[in-house]
């Protein structure tokens, strides 16, 4: 069997169906997590799957592999990933989900847990070890067994019992046609809001726009509703429900950066002098907020089985990536889960009269979104690398400013203005671009910054989005 080791990222699976991710591979990666749970004393595996076309076939194949690997199975159906990883710290505590997260139609791929942890870097490459050693695909002497659990009303219990809205909230909830729109309209509204749906009907076709809210041009149909509405707030997920979007009223973008402000505020009140985590693409506003509420701001690496190793390590009550990913473990369990960050933030807007208004008042500065730079397999982190040596071995741009240089993940240069980041995805294979300002004079001259380093390494390099 031949197995393409590009799909092993830094912390999920991800693939081409059939190109590059089959039934055969799902197989022998049930056949190879059952191996690596029962050398961790872990017995059960939860699986879901979200909407995606190819998700039954590959559910199918996964669970096959797990049982002839000789541990039992509890089959969630289909569900948000943050649905699975609550069936993880509940029924079990091991876990897979099926997903393509926010990936093109044609990809799926697998999020993992084991023995309670978001599995990543050479535990996954482990896993492709055994899988492509062709002696390792045998029958375990015992068969587990395979049940079927509906965790739809515990979990959605489990929230709507402890957020509680201070009045009534009209929201407009566009899922995407993502798995999120099964279960997230009705949650709200079991919290008390009034909400106006968009695209829940589930369909891995994603016939009406892309579940990506990370991306401008995939909230038109959000912003236009709340401009023909009586809504207040409007809430976008992914593929997977694991990530949030926000648009106010008027139709501006909070970006998960601001996001952070309000929940790091409401976190810290009760849990003062606690670590915050968030990723190298964040708001340069975001720390000294955080230092302000009493607490302590890490940037780290982007990948949320990161960010999660990382809250864990440092005994975190928050965590949240520009991405969309928020993890809450004060009151939750420190996973990350659009419907939950929608509930908490909807809780938080509550105390307020006008939830637009303390949107709008958050902290803002001039910056882009996420931009893309399309790449060739394997060349994002062979150009960012190149770019490392090269502002190792030079002198930085812009020195008047007093740069400050940040490897963690990529290139991240800040200024006492404003900061550029250049980083590998791991997950596609494009390279990552975010500049920010605190002047529209000091972004453009950033951006050119970057992008002359950039070039310097990758001549054709163009990005996909709107910069400014």
């Amino acid at each position: 069997m031949h197995i393409d080791s590009t799909i092993f990222k830094a912390y999920d699976i991800r693939g081409v169906v059939p190109k590059s991710l089959n039934e055969d591979i799902a197989r022998a990666l049930g056949l190879a997590f059952a191996d690596a749970a029962l050398k961790s004393s872990e017995k059960v595996v939860a699986v879901g799957r979200d909407g995606r076309l190819s998700g039954s076939m590959l559910r199918d194949a996964l669970v096959e592999g797990l049982l002839i690997g000789g541990v039992d199975v509890i089959d969630v159906g289909m569900v948000t990933t943050p649905m699975l990883y609550y069936a993880a710290h509940t029924l079990c505590h091991s876990g897979i989900q099926i997903t393509g997260s926010h990936n093109p139609k044609d990809y799926n791929g697998f999020k993992m847990v084991l023995g309670g942890r978001a599995i990543y870097g050479e535990e996954i490459l482990g896993l492709y070890a055994y899988m492509k050693d062709d002696a390792n695909h045998k029958v375990s002497n015992t068969r587990g067994q395979l049940r079927h659990v509906d965790i739809t009303e515990d979990y959605s219990n489990r929230i709507t019992s402890d957020v509680k809205l201070s009045r009534k909230m009209k929201i407009v909830v566009d899922s995407g046609n993502g798995i999120a729109g099964a279960t997230a309209p009705a949650l709200f509204r079991a919290m008390g809001c009034e909400v106006i749906e968009l695209f829940s009907e589930v369909d891995g076709n994603f016939p009406n726009h892309h579940p990506d809210p990370s991306k401008p041009e995939n909230l038109k149909d959000l912003i236009h509703t709340l401009s023909t509405t009586d809504a207040e707030l409007g809430l976008a997920f992914d593929g997977d429900g694991d990530r949030l979007g926000v648009v106010t009223k008027d139709g501006q973008t909070i970006y998960p950066d601001r996001q952070m402000l309000l929940f790091a505020k409401d976190v810290l009140s009760r849990v003062p002098g606690g670590s915050i985590v968030f990723d190298v693409k964040c708001s340069q506003q975001l720390a000294p907020a955080i230092k302000d509420f009493g607490g302590n701001p890490v940037m780290f690496k982007t990948g949320h089985s990161l960010i999660k190793a990382q809250m864990k390590k440092l005994d975190s009550p928050l965590g949240g990536e520009m991405s969309g990913h928020i993890f809450f473990k004060e009151r939750w369990f420190g996973f990350d889960d659009g419907t939950y960050a929608g509930a908490r933030l909807l809780e938080i807007l509550s105390k307020s009269k006008d939830s637009n208004q303390v949107l709008l008042d958050l902290p803002t500065s001039f910056s882009t979104p996420e931009l893309n730079v399309p790449c060739a397999e394997g060349e994002p982190h062979r150009v960012t690398q190149g770019i490392l040596d090269i502002v190792k071995s030079s002198s930085m741009p812009s020195p008047e400013h007093q740069p400050i240089l940040c490897d963690v993940d990529g290139l991240r240069i800040d200024w006492s203005d404003g900061f550029g980041l250049i980083r590998a995805s791991n997950t596609t294979p494009v390279l990552v671009l975010r500049f920010e300002g605190q002047t529209n004079e000091a972004l453009v001259r950033i951006e050119k910054d970057m992008m002359e380093l950039l070039r310097a390494v990758k001549p054709d390099a163009t990005f996909q989005g709107s910069a400014h």
